[in-house]
């Protein structure tokens, strides 16, 4: 039997659909996630339930990566020769709220997922970031080469922390890793707390929708489906440890790199598109920025392209509608 992918957050969003492609094209997948709740469980449970009804190879483990013991107990009986590390706490806003949870996840998580790649030679460890790193960056569309030194917001700070950590590692123990930082990413199983979940369940109940920012918002939407494709492109192409400069920065065999749309939206047309998709129109309150927030975020794709054949397809007229369709399914509605 050929060793095995774990794919951390194998219950989450995109965690999920990782999961799943990689199931479809004869994988053999071991998912960990601890289920917790910062959104309703039975979305990540139904999402498990999917990849089981897929038939393939797939092993799930409801495990806390956060939990050095449990992780190590369980990799012990495992033969795997590649993670894809998408476990996080994720949310700007709840990071405010709830601090403690992001060090203990993006923190002391990642780092036990790098202790295990460590002890273990893993041949590739694929890790997520956030293009929240670049927090304020006046300079559009956002490079990996930008400086990304002012965080305004906590999770923005881990993330960040996991990239310094990670490139510590790939030079001390020559682990080969790519850190991938996401911009935006929607599509069916989405996230509850974010905007393509909450604008759509307001505007199909006729509930008003919150507009942040008094709509002065720009955002990179990302369809799920090309993300996907995005991060299998890199789990197949590990960074070479040869010396030269990689995506980010880095001589040792570390690579960052930007996944977006390529394509920065401003908030009133999403909300355009999403009110089409729903049939209706939507009430709008608008509110000012929210603290952590920012105002636009556009990822400058050229690296992954060259370097991973990325190549985004869907634009937000085709992915929000497909998300729709997907909501009124799984809600009955």
């Amino acid at each position: 039997m050929p060793s095995a992918i774990i794919v951390t957050g194998a219950a989450g969003f995109i965690g999920y659909h990782v999961a799943r492609r990689l199931i479809e094209r004869g994988e053999h997948v071991v998912g960990i996630d601890c289920i917790n709740a910062y959104y309703d469980p039975q979305l990540k449970l139904d999402r498990l339930a999917e990849l089981e009804r897929l038939g393939g190879d797939f092993r799930f483990s409801r495990t806390d990566f956060a939990d050095a013991d449990a992780l190590e107990g369980l990799a012990a009986a495992l033969d795997f020769d590649r993670i894809i590390h998408l476990g996080a706490q994720p949310g700007v806003r709840y990071s405010l709220e709830n601090p403690r949870a992001y060090v203990q996840s993006n923190l002391v998580g990642h780092l036990n997922i790098l202790e295990l790649a460590r002890h273990t030679q893993t041949r590739h460890l694929v890790y997520a970031s956030s293009s929240s790193v670049y927090g304020q960056n006046g300079k559009i569309p956002f490079s990996t080469g930008d400086r990304v030194d002012h965080p305004v917001s906590l999770y923005a700070a881990t993330k960040k922390s996991d990239e310094l950590i990670s490139e510590s590692y790939a030079h001390l123990y020559r682990i080969p890793m790519t850190g991938l930082r996401f911009f935006t990413v929607y599509g069916p199983w989405g996230r509850p707390d974010m905007a393509p979940w909450l604008f759509t369940e307001a505007v199909l109940r006729g509930d008003p929708i919150k507009v942040f920012n008094h709509g002065r918002m720009r955002r990179d939407f990302t369809y799920i489906d090309d993300i996907v494709s995005g991060v299998i492109a890199a789990l197949d192409r590990p960074p070479a440890d040869n010396g030269q400069i990689k995506p980010g920065g880095s001589v040792g065999p570390h690579a960052l790199y930007n996944i977006g749309n390529n394509q920065s939206e401003e908030l009133g047309r999403f909300i355009e598109v999403v009110e089409k998709a729903c049939g209706r129109t939507a009430e709008k309150i608008m509110l000012p920025m929210q603290a952590g927030d920012v105002p636009a975020t556009y990822a400058d794709i050229d690296e992954i392209a060259r370097d991973l054949g990325y190549q985004p397809t869907t634009p937000i007229d085709t992915g929000i509608p497909a998300f729709v369709e997907w909501y009124r399914a799984y809600k009955g509605v």
